[in-house]
């Protein structure tokens, strides 16, 4: 009977060398300029890539600026 992957024992591989490997190197460069939001299933089906979630985001913010402008206007 062939073991589930749940109970298998996690092996490395012979291949992989982190020898002089320094843990976290990247960490606080990566979280000061990265911020990750998680999308509903729903409206993640609207955007392929994060590229057009940009876009998007960026014609919605200029509308409302737009919007605000106009409202202290009147």
């Amino acid at each position: 009977m062939k073991k589930s992957k749940k109970t298998q024992k996690w092996r490395m591989l012979p291949e992989y060398d982190f020898h002089g490997g320094v843990r976290g190197k990247y960490a606080g460069r990566y979280a000061r300029g990265t911020n990750v939001v998680v999308l509903e299933p729903d409206v993640a089906r609207n955007f392929p890539d994060s590229r057009s979630v940009n876009k998007a985001l960026r014609e919605l913010s200029h509308f409302i600026r737009q919007q605000a402008r106009e409202a202290h206007l009147v």
